[in-house]
């Protein structure tokens, strides 16, 4: 288990047809990532979505795919250079 942490930044939210929201957490460079689902009530009534969070490096996942590495690597830098980290979006 590491202690380390990356700090990731959202870069996909999608909602279905449960009101299951999808939140997508990158590294900068896009190479990995983090899924997180949460229902649209507890999004309400919980904690707010942040640009950027902070996740121990063990817990992130490899992205394999080329294409959706240069998405989220793309989508990191802009939601970094218009967001604080702690901003709710």
């Amino acid at each position: 288990m590491s202690d380390s942490t990356e700090r990731c930044w959202l870069v996909e939210r999608t909602v279905d047809q449960r009101n299951l929201v999808t939140l997508v957490y990158a590294t900068p460079d896009g190479n990995q990532f983090q899924r997180r689902e949460r229902s649209a009530t507890a999004l309400r009534t919980g904690s707010p979505v942040t640009a950027a969070v902070e996740i121990s490096a063990d817990e992130l996942e490899d992205v394999t795919d080329e294409d959706i590495r240069e998405q989220y690597a793309s989508e990191a830098r802009r939601v970094a250079e218009t967001y604080d980290p702690d901003e709710e979006i």
